[in-house]
């Protein structure tokens, strides 16, 4: 099976619920029907669109349908399938232009932050990348080890150390490492917070200061490398989701967004909402357990998979 395939399947909850309902309201609208368009409105909420998404997406509907003379059918969702492809912005790949590159990887316990680190690492080995790791989670010994069984899995080279270890050590054992494997890509896996922390502030300092030394430790030792900082988010928990990237984008300087679990929610709108309210790139979306089930971010293939 096919990406576009898996990303259909991946999202039926979201258009079963949703979406197949914004597809016959726009095929049999008539005419600029403003009931409808306050239906449609209500839709795209209900979706985790967003309400300042919707209503710019609702404004943008409306004045083309009329300046276009759409009456509704097939052209008029031509019409919203644009707006909402133009609503996501450009696809943004990954910026791994340099020898190594570097990838840092934040996400709260629960996301999918391992599995989508070593489905990433997979993709770049098959395109014939040769991969190091990096496990500076060094909070939990679970995600050490985690992290471990994966990199056995997938064939890529991993550095740790103990549980309790210092980070940005990790960091600087792992880039001595790439330089000496000559390696194309070094990706760290970092802590993020705890769901169930009560002082929200504390926790995002303590990130905040990792991130800071590890970065710092980036900085000198591969001054010239292409970076990027992904943040996980579950899109199943809807606009948690926007809540918790928030309050990493003032933690990290975040880069792009790795949306994981979009198979289990119904409210696959979150991605539109992320980019209305935070501006950061989505550039990965998992719709699934299976390795070819995180892929780079296509936003016409993401829109023509909601009404397919």
């Amino acid at each position: 099976m096919g990406f576009f395939e898996s990303l259909k399947k991946g999202l039926t909850k979201t258009k079963q619920s949703i979406f197949g309902q914004v597809k016959t309201i726009v095929k049999n609208m008539r005419r600029v029907d403003e009931d409808l368009l306050e239906e449609l409105e209500e839709l795209l909420i209900m979706s985790d669109v967003g309400v300042s998404s919707t209503e710019l997406i609702i404004e943008e509907l409306r004045d083309t349908l009329k300046e276009r003379n759409i009456q509704g059918g097939d052209d008029a969702l031509e019409v919203l399938k644009e707006i909402l492809v133009n609503n996501i912005g450009e696809d943004t790949p990954l910026k791994l232009e340099t020898q190594p590159s570097v990838i840092l990887v934040i996400g709260v316990n629960g996301v999918g932050k391992t599995t989508s680190i070593a489905k990433i690492s997979k993709q770049l080995k098959d395109q014939g990348k040769k991969v190091v790791l990096a496990a500076a989670d060094t909070f939990r010994a679970g995600a050490i080890d985690q992290l471990g069984v994966w990199a056995d899995r997938i064939g890529v080279d991993i550095i740790k150390q103990g549980e309790g270890a210092d980070p940005a050590a990790v960091v600087f054992d792992a880039i001595a490492a790439v330089k000496k494997r000559n390696a194309d890509v070094l990706i760290i896996d970092t802590a993020g917070r705890l769901h169930n922390k009560k002082n929200l502030m504390d926790e995002l300092a303590k990130i905040y200061r990792v991130c800071d030394k590890i970065n710092r430790v980036i900085s000198r030792e591969l001054p010239d490398a292409c970076r990027e900082n992904l943040l996980v988010i579950d899109s199943t928990t809807g606009q948690n989701a926007v809540i918790q990237a928030k309050e990493f984008k003032n933690t990290a300087d975040i880069t792009g967004l790795v949306l994981t679990k979009l198979d289990g929610t119904a409210k696959g709108g979150i991605i539109f909402s992320v980019k209305q309210e935070l501006n950061i790139p989505v550039k990965f979306i998992g719709v699934g357990e299976k390795a070819e089930d995180l892929q780079p971010f296509s936003a016409v293939d993401f829109v023509n998979a909601l009404f397919e």
